[in-house]
Protein backbone atom coordinates (compact mmCIF):
# COMPACT_ATOMS: atom_id res chain seq x y z
CA UNK A 1 0.00 0.00 0.00
CA UNK A 2 1.39 3.34 -0.96
CA UNK A 3 1.30 5.76 1.71
CA UNK A 4 0.29 8.71 -0.65
CA UNK A 5 -1.46 6.75 -3.56
CA UNK A 6 -5.09 8.74 -4.89
CA UNK A 7 -7.10 6.88 -2.20
CA UNK A 8 -5.22 8.14 0.40
CA UNK A 9 -4.67 11.39 -0.52
CA UNK A 10 -8.64 11.89 -0.83
CA UNK A 11 -9.40 9.87 2.40
CA UNK A 12 -7.14 12.39 3.88
CA UNK A 13 -8.85 15.30 2.69
CA UNK A 14 -12.01 14.06 3.76
CA UNK A 15 -10.78 13.47 7.22
CA UNK A 16 -8.95 16.69 7.31
CA UNK A 17 -11.81 18.40 6.04
CA UNK A 18 -14.27 16.73 8.31
CA UNK A 19 -12.10 18.20 11.61
CA UNK A 20 -12.31 21.51 10.68
CA UNK A 21 -15.97 21.90 9.88
CA UNK A 22 -16.66 19.52 13.42
CA UNK A 23 -14.50 21.53 14.79
CA UNK A 24 -16.11 24.95 14.35
CA UNK A 25 -18.97 22.74 15.28
CA UNK A 26 -17.68 22.06 18.94
CA UNK A 27 -16.19 25.50 19.20
CA UNK A 28 -19.74 27.37 18.62
CA UNK A 29 -21.81 24.80 20.47
CA UNK A 30 -19.41 24.66 23.75
CA UNK A 31 -17.09 28.25 23.47
CA UNK A 32 -13.81 26.11 23.99
CA UNK A 33 -12.07 29.57 23.75
CA UNK A 34 -10.43 29.92 19.73
CA UNK A 35 -12.51 31.52 17.43
CA UNK A 36 -15.62 31.28 19.95
CA UNK A 37 -15.06 32.72 23.76
CA UNK A 38 -16.16 30.44 26.43
CA UNK A 39 -18.79 33.14 27.51
CA UNK A 40 -20.04 33.07 23.77
CA UNK A 41 -21.42 29.66 23.42
CA UNK A 42 -24.33 28.85 21.54
CA UNK A 43 -25.45 26.45 24.63
CA UNK A 44 -25.27 29.93 26.87
CA UNK A 45 -27.91 31.28 24.19
CA UNK A 46 -25.88 33.06 22.61
CA UNK A 47 -26.18 33.05 18.33
CA UNK A 48 -23.34 31.09 16.55
CA UNK A 49 -23.67 33.66 13.86
CA UNK A 50 -24.26 36.98 15.74
CA UNK A 51 -20.57 37.98 15.84
CA UNK A 52 -19.37 37.42 12.35
CA UNK A 53 -22.28 38.30 10.55
CA UNK A 54 -22.57 41.06 12.30
CA UNK A 55 -18.75 42.35 11.99
CA UNK A 56 -17.03 40.56 9.56
CA UNK A 57 -18.48 41.30 6.21
CA UNK A 58 -17.75 44.60 4.38
CA UNK A 59 -17.97 43.78 0.99
CA UNK A 60 -20.27 44.61 -1.39
CA UNK A 61 -22.82 42.13 0.04
CA UNK A 62 -22.36 43.10 3.76
CA UNK A 63 -26.37 44.52 4.28
CA UNK A 64 -27.62 40.60 3.59
CA UNK A 65 -25.50 39.08 5.77
CA UNK A 66 -25.56 41.72 8.53
CA UNK A 67 -29.54 40.93 8.24
CA UNK A 68 -29.11 37.49 8.70
CA UNK A 69 -27.00 37.66 11.68
CA UNK A 70 -28.59 36.52 14.95
CA UNK A 71 -31.60 35.13 13.15
CA UNK A 72 -32.94 31.24 15.24
CA UNK A 73 -33.29 29.12 11.64
CA UNK A 74 -30.11 30.83 10.25
CA UNK A 75 -28.10 29.72 13.52
CA UNK A 76 -30.26 26.14 13.41
CA UNK A 77 -29.11 25.51 9.84
CA UNK A 78 -25.64 27.05 10.22
CA UNK A 79 -24.82 24.15 12.89
CA UNK A 80 -27.39 21.50 11.60
CA UNK A 81 -24.77 22.09 8.27
CA UNK A 82 -21.54 22.22 10.50
CA UNK A 83 -22.54 19.07 12.76
CA UNK A 84 -24.02 17.18 9.56
CA UNK A 85 -21.56 17.47 6.99
CA UNK A 86 -18.97 17.00 9.32
CA UNK A 87 -20.27 14.07 10.64
CA UNK A 88 -20.69 12.51 7.54
CA UNK A 89 -17.18 13.62 6.16
CA UNK A 90 -15.54 12.07 8.94
CA UNK A 91 -17.81 8.89 8.43
CA UNK A 92 -17.78 8.71 4.85
CA UNK A 93 -21.07 8.09 4.45
CA UNK A 94 -23.70 10.30 2.20
CA UNK A 95 -20.58 11.92 0.35
CA UNK A 96 -22.39 13.05 -2.70
CA UNK A 97 -24.90 15.35 -0.11
CA UNK A 98 -22.37 16.26 2.48
CA UNK A 99 -19.75 17.46 -0.12
CA UNK A 100 -22.27 19.24 -2.21
CA UNK A 101 -24.05 20.69 0.86
CA UNK A 102 -20.71 21.76 2.26
CA UNK A 103 -19.34 23.43 -0.93
CA UNK A 104 -22.69 25.38 -0.81
CA UNK A 105 -22.20 26.57 2.94
CA UNK A 106 -18.25 27.91 1.97
CA UNK A 107 -19.67 29.34 -0.87
CA UNK A 108 -22.18 31.42 1.40
CA UNK A 109 -19.02 32.10 4.02
CA UNK A 110 -16.99 32.84 1.10
CA UNK A 111 -19.70 35.23 -0.41
CA UNK A 112 -20.18 37.22 3.26
CA UNK A 113 -16.33 37.84 3.12
CA UNK A 114 -16.16 39.36 -0.22
CA UNK A 115 -13.84 40.46 -1.34
CA UNK A 116 -11.13 38.24 0.18
CA UNK A 117 -8.56 40.10 2.47
CA UNK A 118 -5.37 38.84 1.46
CA UNK A 119 -6.04 37.80 -2.25
CA UNK A 120 -8.33 39.51 -4.75
CA UNK A 121 -10.14 36.40 -5.55
CA UNK A 122 -9.36 33.08 -4.03
CA UNK A 123 -9.42 32.06 -0.36
CA UNK A 124 -9.01 29.05 1.98
CA UNK A 125 -13.24 28.50 1.18
CA UNK A 126 -12.89 28.84 -2.86
CA UNK A 127 -10.09 25.55 -2.07
CA UNK A 128 -12.73 24.08 0.21
CA UNK A 129 -15.32 24.02 -2.21
CA UNK A 130 -12.94 22.00 -4.59
CA UNK A 131 -12.27 19.59 -2.14
CA UNK A 132 -16.04 19.19 -1.28
CA UNK A 133 -17.39 19.02 -4.55
CA UNK A 134 -14.34 16.60 -5.50
CA UNK A 135 -15.35 14.36 -2.51
CA UNK A 136 -18.86 14.43 -3.99
CA UNK A 137 -17.80 13.70 -7.23
CA UNK A 138 -15.54 10.48 -6.43
CA UNK A 139 -17.99 9.45 -3.94
CA UNK A 140 -18.45 6.14 -5.33
CA UNK A 141 -14.50 5.22 -5.15
CA UNK A 142 -14.72 5.65 -1.11
CA UNK A 143 -13.02 2.65 0.22
CA UNK A 144 -11.83 4.17 3.67
CA UNK A 145 -14.91 4.54 6.01
CA UNK A 146 -18.60 3.22 6.45
CA UNK A 147 -19.50 4.60 2.80
CA UNK A 148 -19.89 0.69 1.30
CA UNK A 149 -22.04 0.06 4.31
CA UNK A 150 -23.97 2.99 3.92
CA UNK A 151 -24.54 2.42 0.19
CA UNK A 152 -26.25 -1.03 0.79
CA UNK A 153 -29.32 0.36 2.95
CA UNK A 154 -32.59 0.59 0.68
CA UNK A 155 -32.92 4.37 1.35
CA UNK A 156 -30.11 5.17 -0.01
CA UNK A 157 -30.32 2.88 -3.27
CA UNK A 158 -33.60 4.82 -3.71
CA UNK A 159 -32.09 8.24 -3.03
CA UNK A 160 -28.37 8.14 -4.97
CA UNK A 161 -28.15 11.09 -3.61
CA UNK A 162 -27.58 10.14 -0.52
CA UNK A 163 -25.11 7.87 -1.33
Amino acid sequence: MKLFSENNIWNLLRISISFIVLWAFFDKLFGLGFATGSNKSWLLGISPTTGFLSNAPDGPLASIFNSLSGNIMVDILFMGGLLLVGSALLLGIGMKIAGYSGALMMFLIYLSLFPPENNPLIDEHIVYIIILIGLAIRSEKQKFGLGKKWSEFQLVKNYPILR
